[in-house]
């Protein structure tokens, strides 16, 4: 079956001018064009869109899906299992979610005890569960089964001071980052050997214990992983490449038992 422009974003709920917009940035073109100048979608094309809005509801960008969708390997079935993996895993973040707020009307009712610690475990397991989905099979092969499920049990005891440290020294490091680049960008330069004594200290919430080498070889991850690469690259273009140059500078200061500076 064929659709005008009309009828498919009627379809699949979405404006005709995404469609068009989607057409221009060429992500998504019409099989052809109708001697009246209509644009015309056929099957493929309505799996295409079908795929393209179950990476926009996963949090994709459009350069991203449109990098994804022309990669030469692409393939539909095995995309759509993904999908649906991640899919799962949000309904699993949202039912701790709810049974949190469950729990927590409860409380409040004086019905229930319920810890701080216990307050913040949905955030928690999302944050792990989120992780796990894009990095836990490269994760998991590189240090073993068992140097991860420590990393999350220690996450998943974080008190509720702690859980705020961490979303605080996130934001801080991204802010400090974007001011060493914009500062010239020496990886050696004093803000920038601040960004890793954070980074440094905000690891030691995930890690049960910290080693410049690991350091270093998480840097690494930074440049050669583009999911990271893309994740540093927003902050500042060449930002991946420059945070691991300056963890490299820190790390060796450590080793040699100069420490870098501290925040």
């Amino acid at each position: 079956m064929e659709y005008t422009v009309n009828k498919l974003a009627k379809l699949a709920g979405v404006s005709t001018r995404t469609l068009r917009y989607y057409d221009q940035c060429g992500l998504l073109a019409p099989c052809r064009v109708s001697s009246g100048g209509y644009r015309i979608y056929g099957r493929a094309e309505v799996d295409r869109l079908q795929q393209i809005l179950f990476y926009r509801e996963l949090g994709f960008g459009l350069d991203e899906i449109k990098r994804s969708l022309s990669a030469p390997g692409f393939e539909p079935i095995a995309a759509l299992s993904s999908h649906l993996d991640a899919l799962r895993t949000r309904r699993r973040q949202l039912d701790t979610l709810i049974q949190n707020v469950e729990n927590s009307i409860r409380a409040m009712k004086g019905d229930a005890e319920m810890s701080d610690t216990e307050k913040f475990e949905g955030f928690k397991q999302k944050l792990l569960d989120g992780n796990e989905e894009k990095y836990g099979a490269e994760i998991r092969a590189k240090y073993g089964d068992a140097v991860v499920d420590a990393s999350n049990a220690q996450v998943k005891g974080l008190t509720a001071r702690q859980y705020a440290d961490v979303e605080r020294l996130s934001q801080e490091i991204g802010d400090t980052l974007k001011a060493a680049m914009e500062s010239g960008g020496d990886p050696a330069g004093a803000l920038a050997q601040k960004v890793c004594a954070l980074h440094k200290n905000w690891l030691c919430y995930f890690w049960t214990s910290y080693s410049p080498e690991a350091h270093k070889r998480i840097a690494g991850l930074y440049v050669d992983d583009p999911r990271f690469t893309a994740y540093y690259d927003k902050i500042a273009p060449g930002c991946a490449v420059f945070l691991r140059d300056a963890i490299n500078i820190h790390a060796e200061k450590l080793t040699a038992g100069r420490p870098g500076v501290e925040d």
